[in-house]
């Protein structure tokens, strides 16, 4: 743990909500008693800097013998990052990694040319009761890295950085931001971070970053005079210099961002792609279902099923 007196600059004065381009409130869904809400990509937004996809998954209680089973799924042109504050998740995917992701760890998969994953609470998770809360989403990849060969990479929460100033806990999960950098090579310039503050106390958002967002977890924060509640993700204009202050409750917030790509992209299902053609490509492929030979491999210790590709 270290203080960083970047987390303490003279905080901005003026209009600063003018600042607040956007304002995203999640469409959630229910997956069977396990809510999900989504942020990115949204009708106002498709990404914040390289961000594509954005879900908060929970909070759930899970009842004894149940629990989350996503079968093996394939992406394209993505990295998936998972992020947990309780529980935990089984991961497998056609690398062969066999990866339990616990509350801090960052997880994150690039899947470039095409991967295969499956993410399940299952063994010991389901001999008792428990809580399973957390965010992942998916950071869209540049041109250059799109058919990069696939990774994962996992690291513990003690090895992120963890700053501190008055009023103030920030762990940096992706990226560089106030004068930290996070131990994980990203395919792009990002920055994303766990924040804490108490009540009152007011986090500037990261210079130097080209987009930037703000996704309120619990409590609330107030910009330039107007509250935001838990379940709103706030996008700020580029170049501004400004920061968000914690309400009476004190606030949980997640930060994300960095360099925006050369243009949109294209999703469908779990791919994205810089063209209708890759994802066509990649449809056919999975659709072919050719595990020993073709583009698309199954988990080693979870091969005996798959979710099919949709209809359309």
């Amino acid at each position: 743990m270290s203080w960083s007196p970047l987390l303490d600059p003279q905080i901005p004065i003026g209009d600063a909500v003018d600042a607040i381009e956007t304002v995203i409130v999640p469409r959630a869904r229910d997956l069977g008693g396990f809510e999900v809400r989504r942020a990115l990509p949204s009708a106002k937004r498709q990404m914040v800097g390289p961000f594509i996809f954005f879900d908060q998954m929970g909070p759930a209680e899970f009842l004894t013998g149940h629990g989350i089973d996503v079968r093996p799924h394939p992406h394209i042109g993505l990295a998936t990052v998972t992020y947990l504050f309780e529980g935990r998740l089984h991961h497998r995917d056609s690398l062969g990694t066999d990866q339990w992701i616990e509350p801090g760890a960052v997880n994150l998969m690039t899947a470039g040319l095409g991967i295969t994953h499956s993410e399940r609470t299952d063994g010991p998770m389901r001999q008792a009761p428990y809580r399973m809360f957390g965010i992942q989403t998916w950071l869209a990849l540049p041109l250059a890295h799109e058919d990069d060969p696939a990774a994962f990479t996992h690291v513990g929460a003690e090895a992120l950085p963890v700053l501190e100033a008055e009023g103030k806990t920030v762990r940096l999960i992706l990226g560089d931001a106030w004068g930290a950098r996070a131990p994980v090579a990203t395919p792009s310039e990002v920055f994303y971070a766990d924040a804490t503050l108490a009540p009152g106390a007011a986090l500037p958002l990261p210079d130097g970053q080209e987009d930037r967002g703000v996704y309120v977890l619990s409590g609330s924060v107030t910009v330039g005079g107007e509250t935001f509640e838990p379940g709103r993700m706030l996008v700020f204009r580029p170049g501004d210099r400004l920061a968000v202050t914690a309400g009476e409750a004190g606030a949980r917030l997640l930060l994300l961002g960095g360099a925006t790509l050369e243009g949109p992209r294209h999703i469908w299902w779990n791919f994205v792609a810089s063209s209708r053609e890759r994802i066509e490509a990649a449809k056919e492929a999975w659709r072919a279902g050719d595990w020993a030979h073709g583009r698309f491999q199954l988990p080693p210790g979870d091969d005996g099923e798959f979710i099919p590709a949709p209809d359309h």
